[in-house]
This record gives structure tokens, sequence and C-alpha cells, in this order.
């Protein structure tokens, strides 16, 4: 069975483009160009000088020793907080860019929940001199004030979408009517590996990154790439298919999805689709989507704003139809929790969407042998309100 994308731009029985009419000259160019610019040597050479000289990467694998000693276990930290901007979006993000170019775009459209993709779009507008308009829900501009204030500073139009939940999905759903409304001049950097065919396996492309460094950075730590276990958290699911994509075709290697639970599973108040979605189309592919019985989409909740998703990326879908990947959720309250706890343990504060990943770490049950590499996919300056509420009560 392969996990990957076939010529159609399908994963199993999910993916594909689904898009309006206006949109199909768009999608279809960049369908038909992507890998050949991306696979060129000037744009290889240029998107790994970037990485290397502008975002910072490779970016540490960090034996977390206090921690480790918590869980009866090697924990490893994968620090994509420490990438410029302070989250893993970077990665994608430079890569896009540098797709736009090739491809003669003059606008940049983008949408954002916790404020990190946006950041990031924001950060190589600026670096490129292209106009930027970044779409976020009203709801999440109050909670991640911060990259709020980020993104103006780099020059970038910040448009609080009031439409819907005022979330994550109706952001997305603002910036694909701007791009139907735009459909010449306009590229729309997708954040996460969702949407029509090929941004799923664009964006998973460009955040393989991470899994390639740690592959590289645990053999010469350990003596071997292929740790026991691999966690990261899904929302979409960028930082995770990064962290997991070198390992898929390595069975031996567990790897771990953990999804929102927000205020429990059968609580209303959720974020887990692979518990409580089925097959259905959310902006541009088919997924798996938390729907009502007549096909309405539900409200997700999360207390993450980057998790506040009800679908997730397709290549994800059929890793969890297909057993490969485990999907798993934790709550907002154990969330909170693995944040404190790694503050107070190793001197780091995680992003939110981050804890999620580190909350399961209790549920493994992991050998004292056993290599467990976390992708610590952001930092948690955006979160400190949260943090200092949950750390009063």
């Amino acid at each position: 069975m392969s996990y990957f994308v076939d010529t159609e731009g399908y994963f199993g029985e999910f993916g594909g483009a689904y898009i309006p009419e206006m949109l199909y000259p768009n999608i279809d160019e960049l369908r038909r160009s992507y890998l050949q610019i991306i696979e060129s040597h000037d744009f290889c050479q240029e998107y790994t000088t970037l990485l290397r000289d502008y975002v910072g990467r490779p970016n540490p694998l960090y034996l977390a020793k206090r921690l480790s000693a918590a869980y009866g276990c090697k924990v490893y930290l994968k620090r994509e907080d420490l990438n410029h901007t302070g989250a893993h979006k970077i990665n994608n993000t430079v890569g896009q860019i540098l797709v736009a170019k090739r491809l003669g775009k003059k606008r940049i459209i983008a949408e954002t929940g916790a404020g990190q993709h946006g950041v990031a779009t924001a950060t190589v507008c600026a670096l490129m001199g292209i106009e930027c308009v970044v779409y976020m829900g009203q709801v999440d501009t109050e909670r991640q004030a911060p990259n709020v204030a980020r993104m103006q500073f780099l020059g970038a139009t910040v448009v609080p979408v009031t439409s819907g939940s005022r979330t994550l999905k109706d952001a997305a759903n603002e910036a694909m009517r701007d791009w139907i409304a735009h459909p010449g001049d306009t590229h729309y950097i997708i954040g996460s590996a969702v949407g029509p065919h090929p941004f799923p396996d664009m964006v998973a492309r460009f955040q393989a990154v991470i899994s390639q460094e740690i592959r590289a950075q645990l053999k010469e730590k350990t003596g071997s790439e292929l740790p026991q276990y691999v966690l990261a958290c899904v929302g979409g699911g960028s930082n995770a298919i990064g962290a997991f994509y070198h390992f898929i075709d390595q069975p031996q290697v567990k790897l771990v999805g953990i999804e929102a639970a927000g205020k429990g599973l059968t609580s209303g108040f959720s974020a887990a689709t692979t518990a409580l979605g089925r097959p259905g189309v959310l902006h541009g592919s088919r997924t798996l989507v938390m729907q009502t019985a007549d096909g309405q989409i539900e409200e997700a909740h999360s207390i993450s704003a980057g998790l506040d998703y009800p679908g997730i990326g397709p290549q994800h879908a059929h890793l969890f139809s297909s057993k490969r990947v485990q999907y798993v959720s934790v709550t907002d309250e154990q969330a909170l929790k693995a944040a404190l706890q790694l503050a107070n343990l190793e001197g780091i504060i995680p992003a939110l969407e981050s804890a999620h990943a580190l909350a399961y770490l209790g549920s493994l049950n992991a050998s004292t042998e056993d290599n467990v590499v976390v992708c610590l996919s952001g930092r948690g300056d955006k979160d400190m309100a949260a943090y200092l509420e949950y750390a009063r009560k």
C-alpha cells in the first residue's frame, strides 16, 4: 500500500480537488508546475539556503532528561519552536513564496488560526517584497493578539472574519473566496496539509525537512535513525505529516497523531476529527470531516486555536483509515497540564498545540530503552494568557 499521493491527487480514497470553476486555472497551473519547480536545482539551492541562513535549520533534537525521567523513556524534542517566527510554519511559507515567485504572482493571501502561519506568511512576504493579506477568525484575533500585532508590524493586512464560528475554518473560507475573486495575480499559501491537490502533497514535502533532520540527528545521538515512537499534534496536520514523512515506510516506527478532544469527546466541544468525523468534502478535498447527519460542518472546539478545525488533511485521513498511524486525542485540561510540566521540568514553554502531543506521553507505556520523539511544533509566547489563567487556579 502506498501512503503517498497518486497521479490523480489522491491518498487512497481521500484527496482530489473539489473546487469552483473559477479556481481551476490556478489549481491546474500549480498542479502541472509544482514538482518541476521544487525539484529544480535553482529552487532547491535557494530553499535550502534560506532554511539554513534565514530560518535557522537544522534546529536541535533535544534529549529532555528530566521529562524523560518523569515518563520512564528517552524523550527527544524536535525544536521547531526555535525556528525564525517560532514554529514549523516557516518551512512551508518559505517554500511556497518561492513557488509563487516562479509563477509570477504579485499578491499573497493566507488563513491562520493560532497566528503562527499568518506570521510566517507575513514574514516571507516582507522578505520578498510581496503584498500580504491574512484572514483570521475574530475569536482568534482576540485570543492570539500578540500574533496579530506581529503580522501587522511585518506589513500584512489582517482581516478579522466574523462569519460562522469566527475561527480557523471560517478564515479558510474567506481566503478561498478572496482567491476566487483574484485568480490571476494571487497565490494562496495554505498553512496546513489540507485543501485541493496539490496543496496537501506540496505542504508535506516542505515540512518533510522535520523528519529528514530527526533521522540524521537521532543516528548521531543513538546510532540508529529510527526511534520507537514519533508523536505530533494534529489539527489540519502539517507539523505531524512533516514529523512522520520519512518514517511512514518504516513500519517498526510507531507514529501517533494527537488531536484536540477539547472539553471531551462526547461534550459537543471537541476537534477530534478521526474520532468524530466521517468522509466528506472540506476546503477542496475529500477527507474526514466533523459534520451533521445532513452534511453540515460541525463547529470544532479546542483551547488551542491551531487545532480548532473540523477536518484533517487527506493524507492523514488515509493514514488513519489504513491504520498506519494511530490517532488519539487529549483534552484542553490535559494539554494545559502538560505545558506547565514542560515549563517546570525543562524551562521550555510550548505552544498549546504542541502541548497536546506532550500530554500523550503518559499513555504510551514506553520502556526505558525506547526513544520517543515529540515534535515541539511551536513556542508558547502567544498562549501566555491561557497559561497564566490556568496557573492561577
